[in-house]
């Protein structure tokens, strides 16, 4: 099968390549985002395989289907960037990656939340300018603090199971629970009651109309003077233009985001001789007690490897004809786990 690999960079191309050495798929790959400008880069084949900040609109997929393609392999988990029912009235399956390594997810929650409390990349250039004072790195116990968990699925459960370990009371926010998380001692609240007793928040939800801009003016501004919260889940659940006044207002006090909802032209991408033109994140990244990283949350080897594992299978099963149970519907949308 004919396969266009888009927004390739060389670590995606080393594992699919390793992944696909039985299976003879031939793929061509493009450091390009697909959009529908770069739809044509396409050529012949007849699968598409994309990532997060791919755009896969109505017009994209209008594009692709043009040029014969019948398959969206997506390498990641989520798929708030398709249009699922364009996609399905153009007869293109999509199928996805639903889990690669949630644990990896879960260990850099974890390191987000003792980064921002112990402030250790403070510290760390500090010191390597040889300064080995610590007055300005004050920090706090996670011990005892309480832990509000906003999506208790998979991740959010690996998420809480440290917290746990630490002594964190856990607040969980889903509408499907999660027997695990209540063993782990968690107490399942209305969102607005997790919101005024959370000192931590973690976001750990899919994103949907539901919960888009979920953290926005009016819900941080009922939250706990002084809060803490982290998201390694999809950028768009945070407004973040509101959530630079929360901190200027000291409403949060502090923010850890793996995630950014105008990361697509950002994320990936060495910018380092350029002049940032997002005011909102530039603004983000001069505060102290924020903490900004590239959608890197999921990046090991076994999670790359994962994903170009699921990713090869799911073109298998589709040239085999085979349901895999990673096909995404528009009716699965409000479901997403």
């Amino acid at each position: 099968m004919k396969v266009a690999v888009y927004s390739t960079k060389p670590y995606d191309q080393r594992f699919l390549e390793a992944a696909n050495a039985r299976a003879g798929h031939e793929l061509l790959f493009l450091e390009d985002r697909l959009n529908p400008r770069t739809a044509t880069l396409s050529g012949v084949a007849e699968a598409v395989c994309a990532f997060v900040n791919d755009d896969l609109s109505a017009a994209t997929l209008q594009v692709l289907a043009k040029q014969g393609v019948k398959l969206i392999a997506l390498r990641c988990a989520g798929f708030n960037q398709v249009d699922l029912k364009a996609a399905e009235a153009l007869g293109i399956s999509v199928r996805r990656v639903p889990a690669y390594s949630p644990y990896a997810v879960a260990e850099f929650t974890i390191g987000l939340m003792l980064t921002l409390s112990r402030k250790y990349h403070r510290a760390f250039n500090r010191v390597r300018e040889g300064n080995f004072g610590i007055d300005g790195l004050l920090g706090f116990d996670l011990h005892g603090r309480t832990v509000g968990i906003v999506g208790t699925g998979k991740i959010g459960v690996l998420t809480a199971k440290p917290l746990a370990a630490m002594g964190c009371r856990l607040l969980g926010f889903d509408p499907f629970r999660s027997e695990e998380f209540t063993k782990l001692g968690g107490e399942y609240v209305a969102f607005e009651e997790l919101l005024t007793r959370a000192d931590i928040i973690s976001l750990h939800c899919p994103l949907t109309p539901e919960s888009y801009h979920l953290f926005n003016a009016e819900t941080l501004a009922r939250t706990k003077p002084g809060v803490m919260i982290v998201n390694t889940s999809r950028g768009a659940l945070i407004d973040a233009a509101e959530m630079v006044e929360a901190l200027k207002r000291g409403q949060v006090g502090f923010l850890g985001i793996d995630v950014y909802e105008q990361e697509a032209d950002i994320f990936y991408e060495d910018l380092s001789g350029e002049i940032l033109q997002d005011d909102v994140l530039q603004r983000l990244l001069t505060f102290p007690n924020v903490l900004v990283t590239s959608h890197q949350a999921y990046f090991t080897d076994t999670a790359l490897q994962n994903i170009a594992e699921t990713t090869v299978a799911n073109l298998d099963d589709f040239v085999g004809g085979r349901a895999s149970g990673n096909e995404v519907k528009a009716e699965k949308i409000h479901g997403a786990r």
